[in-house]
């Protein structure tokens, strides 16, 4: 690892602050047109065209549930056209798609740019970010990927607005194709020149040896027979779920009780906190354990959600929606260190793949799940215990650790770091 090649990964000259540069603007606009931009999307789809919007939310839900089928197979398209190729055409997809959605003019259209926005997740999405810094980075490697998921509020607190604004003033073509000129100029140059894996793994990989950060092929039947990853996987789908559904359902709960506008503003305050809690997390996480850290997390959600329940202050109300902001945004940012503590660095994309692709699945139910027993119950306050209590379960499934009691788990990793050392 690079550990044993004396770097100083503390240092501004590292290359690899550079590459945390690139994947912060990767997860700026993936994340800015890919999933906070969706609301956008949906408004003015259904204005200048007058589409339903079942369509354009069935299009929606039909890129996610693409998406996390195709980060399955990354690590065979890292091995395969490499990481600078895969990176360009995630950003060539998207670029395409944002454009499309602004020149579009039939429904079917609607469908292919949401499929081209999936292809977009994949060359730009956690799992690439992920695997790249998981190879540049081992002291420093929480707070790398802290910095570079904030990317990711950034382009929901940043972007939004942007297109929302110039949506109004030039309208909503040429707002997209604006806005996605500037994502190539300022993505494209950055990706070409800072993107790539660290010299030596480029060496061991032509000698035809998996290097310390190239991705290597690893069978996806082991993982899912590896009850390490399990208990990283299901106790992190279960809160994305929770939170997904509290997330959307946020400002329907809260308006009638504070108002519209400080309904929005708890949304605001929540989105702030996720860069808050990315930063405080990734100064820390590097001494800490990423499982116990995971579990404070969650309990913390949960017990916000059911102060939330319990008061009709404004005050009290924003103040959990703060403290369950602060952990928002640690939910992608806890998997890719539990694997590389656990799985090792050879399994490591296939496992992200894996592993995000489950927990998409599962929490893109969250919403509807929070809005069906709502329905059932005629307020939100069994939704939200509900969504407690998958937090107060996650937290204790992922304290649970097999793999320290079954040593096999290890064959799924021959090159842990005190190996390369």
């Amino acid at each position: 690892m690079i550990a044993a090649t004396g770097v100083d990964e503390s240092s501004l000259h590292y290359r690899g602050w550079r590459v945390v540069l690139a994947c912060f603007l990767m997860a700026f606009f993936m994340f800015g047109f890919g999933l906070y931009g969706q609301g956008v999307y949906l408004a003015e789809l259904q204005r200048v065209h007058g589409w339903p919007g079942t369509l354009v939310s069935a299009a929606s839900t039909l890129s996610f549930l693409l998406t996390s089928v195709l980060v399955i197979f990354t690590d065979d398209l890292l091995v395969r056209i490499g990481l600078r190729a895969l990176v360009l055409c995630g950003l060539i997809a998207l670029g395409a798609s944002t454009a499309l959605l602004g020149l579009m003019q039939a429904p079917w259209q609607l469908y292919l740019a949401y499929a081209l926005m999936s292809v977009g997740w994949t060359g730009m999405g956690t799992v690439v970010i992920a695997t790249v810094l998981n190879s540049w980075f081992v002291r420093r490697r929480g707070l790398a990927l802290s910095l570079a998921f904030n990317g990711a509020t950034c382009g929901g607190i940043v972007l939004v607005p942007v297109l929302l604004a110039l949506s109004g003033s030039v309208g909503f073509r040429s707002a997209m194709l604006a806005a996605t000129i500037a994502m190539v100029v300022l993505v494209l140059p950055v990706v070409v020149v800072f993107t790539g894996w660290p010299a030596d793994a480029a060496l061991n990989s032509a000698e035809g040896s998996p290097g310390r950060g190239k991705p290597a092929r690893h069978s996806r039947k082991d993982l899912l027979a590896n009850a390490s990853f399990w208990t990283m996987v299901v106790p992190i789908a279960l809160a994305l779920l929770a939170q997904m559904g509290f997330i959307i359902h946020q400002v329907t709960f809260l308006e009638p009780l504070i108002g519209r506008a400080s309904a929005g503003f708890a949304v605001t305050i929540m989105a702030a906190m996720a860069v808050v809690g990315r930063l405080s997390l990734g100064l820390f996480v590097d001494r800490l354990d990423p499982r116990l850290a995971c579990a404070a997390s969650m309990t913390s959600q949960a017990a916000a959600l059911l102060v939330l329940l319990q008061s009709t202050s404004p005050v009290v109300l924003l103040g959990c929606c703060a403290v369950y902001g602060f952990s928002i945004g640690n939910m992608i940012t806890f998997p890719p260190l539990i694997i590389q503590r656990e799985i090792g660095s050879t399994a490591f994309a296939a496992a992200m793949g894996l592993g995000t692709s489950i927990g998409g699945i599962v929490s893109a139910f969250g919403p509807g799940i929070v809005g069906l027993v709502r329905s059932v119950s005629g307020d939100y306050t069994m939704a939200f215990a509900m969504c407690a209590a998958l937090d107060v379960v996650a937290a204790g499934l992922v304290l649970w650790r097999p793999g320290r009691r079954a040593a096999g788990a290890r064959a799924l990793a021959p090159e842990q770091e005190s190996s390369v050392d």
